[in-house]
């Protein structure tokens, strides 16, 4: 059974908000927005990291901590069974028995099998 592509999660499917740390670190503490709060907005996971002084170092902290969360990963799977189920049985026949997904193969005069490309609807 081969793999399909049933959706996929980009970048504009999450919020990011920059903030203040606060705690030890003196005054630069106070100036810099090194902590991060990921949220995916249709499924309402969040991750969150202020432990690093780096907002990068911090951001993928909190982006991984978002989508291994687990109201990120219930989301995933109901998301996936609700597209599957939306092809009925005709449709997902239909889809895969268009010509361009139909191999022809004869035997030859040796008795091997071998592809022959038809003509599709229309060409002669």
């Amino acid at each position: 059974m081969s793999k399909e592509l049933l959706f996929s999660v980009t970048k504009k499917d999450f919020e990011f908000d920059y903030f203040r740390t606060g705690g030890p670190g003196g005054q630069s503490q106070n100036k810099t927005e090194s902590g991060v709060r990921v949220r995916h907005v249709a499924s309402g996971a969040v991750g969150e990291s202020r432990e690093e002084r780096d907002q990068g170092r911090n951001k993928k902290t909190a982006f991984n901590r978002c989508v291994n969360s687990k109201k990120f990963q219930i989301w995933i799977r109901m998301k996936a069974a609700e597209l599957m189920m939306e092809e009925s049985v005709d449709q997902k026949i239909e889809r895969l028995m268009d010509e361009k997904n139909i191999k022809t193969e004869v035997k030859n005069q040796k008795g091997q099998w071998t592809q022959v490309d038809l003509p599709l609807e229309g060409e002669n």
